[in-house]
């Protein structure tokens, strides 16, 4: 049976949310205009698993018109009452690079205890590349949670701010060697001698990830 407009809205017309996350999957077989046409009342449909689907699909459908989309994972970040749609939007709005919500981001950070949220817009802000998110970043890597300091190790190096090296050079000795691997990551993305020292330090690490990673990104 072929895929149409209207078979997905009779889907995602159903009262069951199953048929509602079956209409949201298929959504990938339309045209993306239609399809994001389509899926925009479901971002705010009542079941939590619906609207976790229908934000994560608004990347890419979203590109079909970026201000709208903003608007829409905006209100997700701002009211949504669960922290896994929270953390998709902000997910969503890193893909899409939609640097107009860092407020609304830097503002849900400091408001949140979950650290699902936190690690998503961390993720996020390494994504943008936008200077103004290092202040925050470098208050995410005291974070209390290792996932979430870890993702600002990672998101720094993206970030590509020099000043991010004497944050960083503690982790070398950090006994995590997954931290320790995304340190050798981010600091390949960073220049100057103290990052090439750094790498160099990390070349020799007992694990053998840790050390290959350092020693490649030194012979390019």
């Amino acid at each position: 049976m072929s895929v149409t407009p209207e078979s997905v809205q009779a889907l995602i017309d159903s009262s069951d949310f199953g048929d509602r996350i079956r209409g949201i999957n298929q959504l990938r077989q339309l045209d993306p205009k239609i399809a994001f046409e389509m899926i925009q009342p479901l971002v705010s449909d009542q079941n939590v698993r619906v609207r976790y689907a229908a934000v994560s699909q608004l990347d890419p459908l979203g590109k079909q018109d970026l201000e709208k989309a903003l608007e829409l994972l905006r209100e997700r970040l701002r009211f949504d009452p669960e922290a896994d749609v929270k953390a998709v939007a902000a997910d969503v709005i890193g893909g899409l690079k939609l640097t107009a919500a860092f407020e609304d981001l830097q503002q849900l950070y400091h408001q949140t205890s979950e650290w699902l949220i936190q690690m998503s817009i961390i993720a996020c802000l390494g994504e943008f590349g936008d200077p103004r998110g290092f202040d925050l970043l470098k208050i995410a890597l005291q974070n209390e949670n290792s996932l979430v300091a870890t993702a600002a190790i990672s998101a720094l190096g993206e970030l590509g701010d020099s000043r991010a090296i004497e944050l960083l050079l503690p982790f070398i000795n950090d006994p995590d060697w997954q931290v320790r691997y995304r340190l050798v990551q981010a600091f390949g993305n960073l220049e100057g001698e103290q990052a090439k020292t750094a790498l160099e330090q990390l070349s020799g690490d007992p694990v053998e990830q840790v050390a290959v990673a350092a020693q490649t990104l030194l012979s390019h």
